[in-house]
């Protein structure tokens, strides 16, 4: 049996793709003795057109299937195999934004975490869209050790399927998330509740009291730096905050 994934993550189950006899529902499931036993297992619930009482098998095999189909199961599509995926979204995702995608990165791979996490960043608008990022950010990053390499891209209905947290670097990018949020979600058959997953960059800060970050675009070096410090405070927060909540991530 074949398992295979579509772009959107689901499970294709191309059942018995080899065994054209079996694609009946209604056919019974034989496991014949082991001089001849098919191999076309790897069940459990992803087969819920057939039966477990259309499954036969000697007492003596029925343990071992069980754990065999309990293993391979368990492992595929487990949530404690999914990656961690955070977008950070600001107006033009050339500054903040791709600034915070670096921090965070940077503080992931430090720790030895990259693959337990997917990282992106967004905008709210496409005026800069396929762009670098501002080069007095990058420069500013660069001074800190810190890489950024992120291509500016606008906000689209998939983000709020695909990442578990969104976050804006200041409640007017907030509330233009969520605007897009409601025009998309009945369209684009989007989850309900997709809108929690979006909060404000600075609530994860602990050294500073600022409740948004600010926009540097218009001004000089100072403001790039500030912006640095917001995005070290709230990315070192929030990155013991997820590991905290999902422990399978460290393992």
């Amino acid at each position: 049996m074949r398992m295979l994934y579509n772009s959107g993550g689901y499970l294709v189950n191309l059942r018995f793709c080899h065994c054209p006899q079996f694609l009946s529902s209604n056919a019974p499931l034989l496991i014949p003795s082991s001089r001849s036993r098919i191999t076309c297992l790897s069940l459990r619930n992803s087969i819920s057109a057939i039966s477990y009482r259309h499954i036969l098998f000697s007492p003596s095999e029925s343990s071992s299937i069980r754990a065999s189909m309990t293993s391979s199961t368990s492992f595929i599509g487990s949530e404690d195999t999914k990656p961690f995926s955070v977008l950070f979204v600001c107006l033009g995702n050339i500054c903040r934004s791709p600034a915070a995608e670096g921090v965070f990165r940077h503080l992931v791979n430090k720790r030895a975490l990259d693959s337990k996490f997917k990282i992106d960043s967004a905008g709210t608008i496409n005026y800069h869209e396929g762009n670098e990022a501002d080069p007095r950010m990058r420069a500013a990053s660069k001074r800190r050790g810190i890489e950024i390499t992120s291509i500016s891209r606008p906000i689209q209905p998939s983000d709020f399927r695909d990442f578990d947290l969104i976050l804006a670097m200041d409640k007017q990018n907030r509330e233009d998330i969520l605007e897009a949020f409601n025009r998309w979600k009945s369209r684009d058959t989007l989850p309900a509740d997709a809108y929690k997953k979006v909060k404000l960059m600075c609530s994860y800060c602990k050294k500073h009291d600022e409740s948004e970050v600010p926009d540097p675009y218009y001004g000089g070096p100072q403001g790039f730096e500030k912006v640095l410090d917001l995005l070290e405070d709230a990315c070192e927060s929030l990155l013991d905050e997820v590991l905290a909540e999902h422990k399978h991530l460290q393992e």
